[in-house]
């Protein structure tokens, strides 16, 4: 009889063991998978290699027309790639007075007014590029418009933790799906975000465990807010002193806790994962902040580039407010990336300017390796680098995607020229393929 009880309650003791591998499996990347669009560590690195050199021709596997304007960039998760994209389905009413004569268009801001549009959740094949299905989350007239070149109404990058898909469409609600696209749940917010300049909205969703991370800075009352990722419920929010930051949060575990880390114009700060309790702060970032956080043992960068650009390495375990301390193990003022994030690895932090200036840091000391060194040509960039097996991808807005070499010298390894294409959305890298999104296309490059 004892025998059998103690074999009884192994055997309850292994299926529960069992059963909570498996749950916590479904939220565990594969070896590869590029879930978030900063990839499986949000740092920016892939798992595996990628290719060296392409053209619009050569090492194309499939090219697939994607419908809309989006600039959201794609995830993946096993033979699956996800994608959002706002369709414009409505005509524009006539002006309500002929525009003056010597009245000039802002090339920055869309021109209104607005139409009705379909927010789309696309769902590609990634072995043939070919379309699985394609859901419209909702129809809806944008209240204000986007960055002319830049921006678009779909440029939040979705997430998913291999069971369901989160699409946020900012002012236009979050939406999950399973990974058939079926509809989980939906949550309206009821806010009407207002963007600097209207230069249009464009964070994205984090997930961990079992909470879901949105952040609403705009020029109106802020919020960040802790869903249940399986039913939609708010489990906290807190109000924000922040007007509009374009900054998706990161969530870091230190000293046995949680805590989510936003980048911001006025503070960066840290909130207690499970209640949403302010831990630290720090001021020094300036405005327009666009680049995501990252984190290496003790430390995470932070940067802006815009008007008073500051990259900092906070180190963590500190709380209150941190501003002028010695939590700040360094900073940077020149050289910073306004709108690319950096990638991290080998404790080496890569910063790539908007202008198409390169700089590498060693990410404990701040000591650059190499510093606002020039690539071969002029180029611009708002689309983040990424990398893989030693290699850093650069897709720019000029047709090409260069790729250096990681490491403590600059050396350019390939330049790969897509003819007319323009990058605004980061790559992702899965099985040793590339997925570069252009305007209209998504590409599969790899070797044939």
């Amino acid at each position: 009889m004892k025998r059998s009880g103690v074999f009884f309650i192994s055997l309850a003791v292994l299926c529960m063991t069992l059963a909570i591998w498996t749950e916590a499996s479904i939220s565990v990347p594969a070896a590869g998978d590029w879930p978030y669009w900063r990839g499986p560590a949000a740092d920016g690195m892939a798992v595996g290699d990628a290719p060296l050199k392409w053209t619009d021709t050569q090492n194309v596997k499939w090219k697939t027309e994607i419908p809309g304007r989006g600039h959201s960039s794609p995830v993946i998760w096993g033979d699956r790639i996800f994608l959002t994209t706002a369709v414009k389905i409505g005509v524009a009413d006539e002006p309500a007075k002929p525009p003056q004569p010597d009245a000039k268009p802002n090339p920055l801001i869309s021109p209104g007014p607005q139409v009705e549009h379909q927010f789309d959740v696309l769902c590609l094949d990634r072995k043939t590029g070919k379309i699985l299905w394609q859901r419209t989350a909702t129809r809806a007239v944008p209240h204000e418009g986007y960055h002319g070149t830049y921006g678009s109404f779909a440029s939040n990058s979705p997430v998913t933790d291999g069971k369901y898909l989160y699409a946020f469409f900012g002012s236009r609600g979050m939406y999950c799906y399973d990974l058939e696209g079926k509809l989980i749940w939906k949550k309206d917010f009821g806010v009407q975000m207002k963007m600097r300049m209207s230069f249009g909205e464009g964070m994205g969703p984090v997930i961990s465990g079992n909470r879901l991370f949105l952040v609403f800075d705009y020029e109106g009352d802020s919020f960040m807010v802790a869903l249940d990722k399986t039913t939609g419920k708010e489990i906290w929010r807190v109000n924000r002193e922040e007007k509009s930051n374009w900054a998706a949060p990161l969530v870091v575990e230190y000293g046995g806790k949680k805590q989510v880390v936003v980048s911001a114009v006025n503070k960066v700060r840290s909130y207690d994962f499970e209640s949403g309790k302010l831990i630290w702060e720090c001021g020094g970032l300036g405005s327009n902040t666009i680049p995501h956080p990252v984190r290496q043992d003790d430390l995470v960068f932070v940067m802006s580039g815009h008007r008073d650009p500051k990259l900092m390495a906070i180190r963590l375990g500190r709380e209150g407010d941190l501003t002028g301390t010695d939590a700040v193990v360094w900073s940077q003022t020149r050289g910073n990336s306004y709108t690319p994030s950096p990638v991290l690895h080998d404790n080496k932090l890569y910063v790539l300017t908007d202008n198409g200036m390169v700089s590498c840091y060693n990410a404990r000391t701040g000591e650059p390796y190499y510093h606002q060194v020039r690539l071969p040509k002029s180029y611009s960039f708002k689309s983040s680098p990424v990398g893989a097996n030693g290699r850093l991808y650069l897709a720019s807005e000029n047709e090409d995607v260069l790729v250096l070499r990681m490491g403590e010298k600059f050396e350019v390894l390939a330049t790969n020229t897509m003819p007319d294409q323009m990058f605004i959305a980061t790559p992702a890298i899965y099985g040793g393929e590339i997925f570069l999104r252009s305007q209209n296309l998504l590409y599969c490059i790899g070797q044939k």
